[in-house]
């Protein structure tokens, strides 16, 4: 049973939306048309969820028209899935999916290409338009999908607060002598026991020296006294992930672990305030790294410091634009959803990633979740 009030998930009406405005975007770049494949800017659009392969299934976006197209003998089962209204066309498996989509277009009028779209399809469609009438139609399609809808960033704000209290259990559950495999598995059926009927979309947990590594250590890992740990996980709703990570000791925290978490926590803070409408994306992870070089970690991706970007934009995908990262001159906009997680890590000894959300308002930056209150106190 859901531990809240389910928002109310995307509807058609804002789907309609959405083209509408690919579609004035599409005028002012002069481009004739759009074709997504098997991506999630296909279900941001039309509803419609497939699993990508080596065959083509996708959309064609024309000024007037939505076509669907799709594998002859996969019609009746994309008859039978949620998606926006739209004419059909098939082809079967001799025959050359670019070639279809040229017929359908004709020879005149740019194609912008879903940037999700694989390299082998690439070839095929170069080969039946010609290079020239192919455009990288990424940029167009992110710039609608980073700035969220009021109901998109209600469908986030439900699975992050879902996930928080999924962190608060299993934060729980930690006593010395667990396995990390145990606590994976807990806030799997923790995720499922709260409404996520998909459970987690993944989940890192780790102990001790393997916190230093971003991505988790492989093989199974069993928590000794005084270890730090991190807790990495989400889950979706209505398509939309969460995503959260904890690191913190369960007593009393050595004091150059303190010492560290509170640089972490300074970082974080910095990003947050530096999140100003206007500003660009590159100046909150500037702003991390200002603190860390205070502190006489860095500079820029050297260790001990901070490896990565600071954050990554979220929605349907896990990662995507906005990416808070050095160069990226993207000015904030309401609507944005991004993470903010500056981890900090010293090689063999242990890392720490505070990692909550931001999304802009009118007014400015809000977070989804509160930040950790210290390094034995992982909440709020």
């Amino acid at each position: 049973m859901p531990f809240k009030t389910l928002p109310a998930f995307i509807t058609d009406a804002e789907r309609l939306s959405r083209l509408s405005h690919l579609r004035a975007g599409m005028e002012a770049d002069g481009c004739a048309s759009v074709l997504l494949g098997s991506s999630e800017s296909l279900r941001y659009f039309t509803g419609l969820v497939w699993h990508q392969s080596e065959r083509l299934l996708g959309a064609l976006i024309t000024p007037s028209g939505l076509t669907y197209i799709v594998p002859a003998f996969e019609q009746s089962r994309v008859e039978t899935l949620p998606h926006l209204a739209g004419e059909i066309v098939t082809w079967e498996e001799e025959e050359n999916p670019a070639a279809l989509v040229a017929s359908l277009l004709g020879p005149r009028g740019t194609l912008a290409l879903d940037d999700a779209l694989p390299l082998f399809l690439y070839h095929r469609l170069a080969s039946a338009f010609g290079v020239e009438r192919l455009r990288d139609g990424g940029p167009l399609i992110s710039s609608l999908r980073q700035r969220k809808s009021p109901a998109e960033i209600a469908i986030i704000q439900y699975a992050m607060d879902l996930t928080l209290e999924v962190q608060k259990r299993a934060h729980a559950l930690m006593t010395p002598g667990i396995r990390a495999s145990d606590v994976v598995r807990y806030i799997d059926e923790q995720h499922v026991a709260l409404g996520a009927q998909a459970g987690s979309t993944f989940c890192i947990v780790s102990f001790g020296t393997a916190t230093s590594l971003p991505h988790g250590a492989d093989g199974d890992q069993v928590l000794a006294p005084g270890d730090v740990i991190l807790v990495d996980t989400g889950t979706r709703i209505d398509g939309y992930h969460s995503d959260l990570t904890r690191t913190y000791v369960l007593d009393e925290p050595e004091a150059g672990f303190a010492r560290a978490w509170a640089i972490e926590r300074t970082a974080q803070q910095a990003v947050f305030d530096a999140a100003i409408l206007g500003a660009p994306c590159h100046s909150l992870d500037d702003a991390a790294r200002d603190v860390l070089g205070r502190h006489g970690v860095g500079p820029d991706y050297r260790l001990p410091g901070l490896p990565h970007r600071a954050g990554h934009g979220l929605g349907l995908e896990i990662h995507e634009h906005p990416y808070i990262v050095r160069g990226n001159t993207t000015p904030l906009a309401q609507g944005m959803c991004f993470s903010n997680e500056p981890m900090l890590v010293y090689p063999g000894r242990f890392g720490i990633r505070l990692e909550d959300h931001i999304h802009m308002t009118e007014t400015g930056a809000a977070w989804f979740t509160q930040p950790a209150k210290g390094p034995a106190e992982p909440f709020a």
